[in-house]
Order: structure tokens, then sequence, then C-alpha cells
């Protein structure tokens, strides 16, 4: 009997990603929001919801199945009687209720699919408590009665995407992925599979920073003036990603824009969403300064002032010495924030200057007698960058040796959950 194709789940904080293995996009981008009866912030009256997953049918009747999930919580946030809640923060799941009603919708109304036929993929962040793994796998095996379950790292999956790009000749699963998606920004360093946990890095700077400095810029310029106030955060959305590049020098840009505006500045039209009359934004220098705030952030907060290329140089430099080298090699960027043209480019070249100066400083207190070969750095950019956890799990799941890897219904049964505390490390070998 042939085997259907695994599903490949990656839930974000922001965005879920939902398709089968083998596709080269996820086959559902939606929010990671579910609208449920009672308001997000008052408790309902109905009984109080098990902590603990279980069956769904056996919980509370009919009006468990009273819920929306994705782009529907959001058009329904204003229905009375529903409040929207966002089930994970900071990648990790906040709400196993909400969580599991959002994969039974997720599994049946948008993939259509039978759990009990499939073999399922599914990501978590890097230091993710073995709890929440046990608990992860208690709903899919109990709940859904899936043939068997993988829970991977997103970190390595992202390794596993970067093989698409043709600048890739090995496939290895050592590396450093710059993870930076609408809320936060990870700095990872992987060694054949395994995540360095103590050398990781978050950097308060992501998406939706990116945003709100684009916002402030053309507010600063008066361009928002005659814009409708429930439209400016929507303009500041589409410049960031629309007009937005990454420069090599940002004095050389203003100069460039100063002499010839014509030439550089951009124009944004749209209309009024609710009266549908027509504006017009300029665009100028917020297309080269909303991805500088990643290499100067001083530029748009005091609170954090560590450029992006010597976060990186920390993170590796705090690695075990034996895998540096394979790190500097192999730098892999992954999520939307990271989309930015010539974003890869300006990283390397930072970096390496980074690299370079320490390897001088060390060659001259060396009195010039230890010369050093010098050390290779290399920053993976590829098409596959904004779902590129999801992209690297459908690679993976598509392995003949992803079945063997996986823990299946009859495991679980004989050892129980505490079966997902590991699992093995596969897709290294080419």
């Amino acid at each position: 009997m042939s085997q259907l194709a695994p599903i490949v789940c990656d839930n974000g904080t922001g965005f879920s990603k939902i398709g089968f293995a083998g596709n080269s996009d996820p086959s559902y981008v939606f929010p990671t929001a579910i609208a449920a009866r009672g308001s997000s912030t008052q408790t309902s009256r109905a009984p109080a919801v098990p902590s603990k997953p279980g069956h769904l049918a056996s919980k509370r009747g009919v009006e468990d199945l009273d819920f929306f999930i994705g782009d529907e919580a959001l058009a329904n946030a204003r229905t009375p009687g529903y409040g929207v809640h966002y089930p994970i923060r900071h990648g990790m799941i906040d709400n196993w209720d909400y969580m599991e009603r959002y994969w039974e919708q997720t599994i049946f109304k948008y993939l259509r699919a039978e759990p009990e036929d499939h073999y399922f993929l599914l990501t978590e962040p890097p230091l993710n408590p073995p709890e929440n793994r046990e608990q992860t796998a208690e709903i899919f095996f109990e709940s859904f009665n899936i043939k068997g379950l993988y829970i991977a790292v997103q970190a390595v999956l992202a390794l596993a995407a970067s093989w698409s790009s043709n600048r890739v000749t090995d496939r290895t699963l050592t590396g450093t992925v710059i993870d930076s998606g609408d809320g936060v920004t990870h700095v990872i360093p992987c060694a054949e599979g395994y995540v360095i946990g103590s050398a990781i890095k978050h950097i308060p700077i992501a998406g939706r920073d990116i945003t709100q400095f684009v916002l402030n810029l053309l507010r600063e310029r008066g361009e928002l003036a005659a814009v409708p106030s429930e439209d400016h955060m929507k303009i500041a959305s589409k410049v960031k990603e629309n007009y937005s590049y990454v420069c090599q020098d940002i004095v050389k840009e203003f100069r460039k824009y100063d002499a010839e505006p014509y030439k550089h500045f951009e124009r944004f039209d749209g209309e009024h969403s609710v009266t549908g009359k027509k504006y017009s934004v300029d665009v100028g220098y917020e297309r080269f300064l909303a991805p500088e705030i990643f290499f100067n952030p001083e530029i748009y907060s005091s609170d954090f002032l560590d450029p992006l290329p010597e976060v990186v140089d920390g993170v590796i430099q705090q690695s075990p010495i034996d895998v540096r080298r394979g790190l500097y090699k192999n730098i892999v960027l992954s999520g939307g924030s990271t989309m930015f043209q010539h974003f890869g480019q300006r990283l390397k070249r930072d970096l390496k200057q980074l690299v370079d100066r320490r390897l001088d400083a060390s060659s001259l207190a060396s009195g010039s007698y230890m010369k050093s070969s010098g050390v290779e750095v290399d920053v993976i950019s590829h098409k596959r960058q904004r779902y590129a956890v999801w992209y690297g799990g459908s690679l993976l799941a598509s392995l003949p040796e992803f079945y063997t890897s996986c823990h299946t219904k009859a495991q679980y049964d004989e050892i129980g959950p505490s079966i997902c505390r590991r699992y093995q490390i596969f897709g290294s070998a080419t």
C-alpha cells in the first residue's frame, strides 16, 4: 500500500504554515489566531476549560466546535460574543486547549485530511521544554490518532532549506541560523543537527519594529498628514515590503538621494479603506533606513545597541572552537525580515571585517610570528527564505529515512508520552 505524504505543520507566533511534504510551498499560510466564544479578556460562563489536553469530543459538547481560526478569526473578532486569542507566545504554546482546537480545524477544514492516515512533522523553537513536547504528542496521538510524529527544531529545518541554494555544495546541518520573523530575531548555532543552546542569542528587533520605524519616519516628514490614521500602519507595512533595501554605505546613500531625489524617491498610491478616496505618499529615505536598524540599532531605539553582525560574531565565538569554522562558513538566513535586497551581502561584509580585524590583532600580538590562513565567512540567501522552516520540513519529511526516525502510535502506546522527549537527528547525509 502506498504511503500518503506526511503533513508538515510550522506554527509560529504570528503565522502558521501548513502543507504536505514534497511540496515547494505551504498549502496554507494564515495567522495563528483563534476566535472562540467568550471575550479574550473576560472568562466565559461555560465550565472551566481543562488545562491538560484530551479528546475534543469528551470536553463540553457542541459549543466546543463553535470557533474560527486564521483570517476567519480576525474577521470575526468584532462579532458579539467572540474574542480573539493567540495560543502561541514567543514561539511557545501558551494555551493548550485553544491550540488543540486550532490543530483540529487546520487538519479537517483546511487540509481536509484524515489524521489516522498521515505521519506528522511539527516544529518547535530552540530550548523548548520537553514537557511541551509531551503535551503535543499526547494531543496528536490521543485526540487525532496519527500514525507517527516527528518534532524538529526550527533552526535545523532552516539549515536543510538552504540546500536548495546553488551555492551549497555539501549538505550539512552545521551552521548559524539567523531567523527573523515578525516578533523576534534569533541567532542559533547548530553542529551536526544539534542546537548549541548555551550560545543562542535573541535580538528584540524584527518585522514589527521595522514597520513602526517606517511609520515614524513617514510621520516626521509629514507624508501622512493627508492620510486617515487607520491606514497608517498598512502604508508602512507596504513600504517596508515593496520598496525597502539594504545599502552598503548610509552616508553615500543620503548624498545620492539628495542629489537626485526624482530618480530615487518612489510614490505609493493608495485609497482610503472606508471612503475609497485616493491619496499618494512619497517614499524617500525610508527605503534604505528601514532595514538599517539591524546594522545601526541606535537610529531606532536606545534600548538595544548591538548591531546584528556583532551579535552573530559573538554567538559563534561562544560556541565550541572545533565547530567555529563551520559556523562562519554556513550562515543561513530564514524568515520574512531577512528578505530585504542585499541583506546577505551587507551582513557578510560587516562580519568579514570583524573577523579580519580580530585575526590581524592576534597576529600583531604574537609579533607577526603566527599568521592565520584566514577564516571563510559566507552568508547563504536562497529563494525559499521566507518559509525556510516549512520548506526544510517538507524536504526532510520526503526523505525515506523520515519514517524510521518518527515515533509511531504503537511505540507511544507502549512507552507513553515520554518517548517524545528525544528524536533521532537525520538528514545530514546526502
